[in-house]
């Protein structure tokens, strides 16, 4: 009599191995789904979508230093390092003769609300969210 782990065609995996075939990968927490064009990884398609007008504008003329993912430290009194915030975009545009701060949001997280104060406050910028 054949044992069930040796039936035909069965072969047999380990606990670990199993479970690893029946998980399935995690959503993002948003449900956002990230996007790579031309090589570039972007958080979501709207974001995508965001900066790939904003490359256009550049080209155009219309706007100039365009950066992306840009890292803004937030300092304390003593030169310390409070928090980082990473804007989506930044750049300067022409026509308003300002700079300007992008983030594109689906949702506005309680962390992202206390960084754009903290921004607002320590840096003087103004982050613009497009949702």
């Amino acid at each position: 009599m054949t044992s069930p782990t040796r039936r035909a065609g069965m072969a047999r995996i380990s606990a670990a191995e199993a479970q690893a075939l029946l998980r399935k990968p995690k959503p993002a927490k948003y449900r956002n789904k990230a996007v790579v064009i031309d090589g570039v990884r972007y958080a979501s398609q709207r974001e995508a979508e965001v900066c790939l007008d904003l490359i256009r504008l550049e080209k155009a003329g219309k706007i100039g230093g365009l950066e992306f993912q840009r890292r803004f430290p937030i300092l304390g009194p003593k030169g310390e390092v409070i928090c980082t915030y990473v804007a989506d975009a930044c750049f300067w545009d022409h026509e308003q003769d300002r700079f300007r701060v992008i983030d594109v949001k689906g949702v506005e997280t309680p962390v992202f609300k206390i960084k754009r104060k903290l921004v607002r406050a320590f840096l003087g910028i103004e982050i613009e969210v497009v949702r």
